[in-house]
């Protein structure tokens, strides 16, 4: 049986958020049954937490033995077992890959730079020195995705790991209008979510939560 360990709470506005919302989704799409572990601080100190992750974060997938971290290679992992979200032709295979990587190497890097300036340091006097700087790099990169999608539905000719991928990293932004300004990646990102998998893997995502704060 495959077991996400995950947090157990987490702030409102990192809520939706969190890594194993891109595990979860993944699964969904797949048709994968799961078991959910949250963990706390304290777990994630724990010498047989970090034994999974040497960081103490999650998610953290486990399946007959394996344990893996790192949201995109449990998500190729995941992939593998369905053609749903890797093709099975070696070039779709590869495109889808390359967006996998594309989101977290090309996008969500400077993305998360500028999500961390506006929900943690927006007062320091550095974080408002280098956000005009941070925002203008991911309007760059959102300007360019659009341009790519065009009249497309997704960055491929079907939903592959790369637009999963691709989805989450772009949500990032939802404390922002950047995404809705640009009416082809706000499309897009509506698409993408309105997948019956996504939103599948939203309410349980959710559920906890609000189970905690009830």
């Amino acid at each position: 049986m495959i077991t996400v360990h995950t947090f157990g709470w987490v702030p409102p506005f990192a809520q939706g958020l969190v890594r194993d919302m891109r595990v979860r989704w993944a699964l969904e799409e797949v048709g994968l049954a799961y078991n959910v572990r949250s963990i706390d601080a304290q777990t994630q100190q724990a010498p047989d937490y970090r034994a999974l992750q040497p960081f103490g974060q999650a998610p953290v997938y486990e399946e007959d033995g394996l344990s893996l971290f790192e949201s995109g290679a449990i998500v190729l992992h995941i992939g593998e077992k369905s053609e749903t979200l890797l093709p099975r032709d070696r070039e779709g295979r590869a495109r889808a890959v390359t967006w996998l990587l594309c989101a977290l190497n090309t996008m969500e890097i400077v993305i998360q730079e500028l999500a961390e300036i506006d929900l943690f340091t927006p007062d320091e006097d550095w974080a408002k020195e280098r956000r005009p700087l941070a925002e203008a790099m991911v309007r760059r990169r959102l300007s360019e995705l659009a341009a790519w999608l065009g009249d497309r539905e997704y960055l491929e000719d079907r939903f592959t790991a790369g637009d999963l991928m691709m989805t989450t990293v772009l949500q990032i932004l939802r404390h922002t209008d950047l995404v809705e300004n640009e009416p082809v990646l706000a499309a897009y990102v509506k698409r993408c979510t309105a997948r019956p998998a996504y939103q599948r893997a939203y309410e349980a995502h959710m559920a906890a939560f609000r189970k905690k704060a009830s």
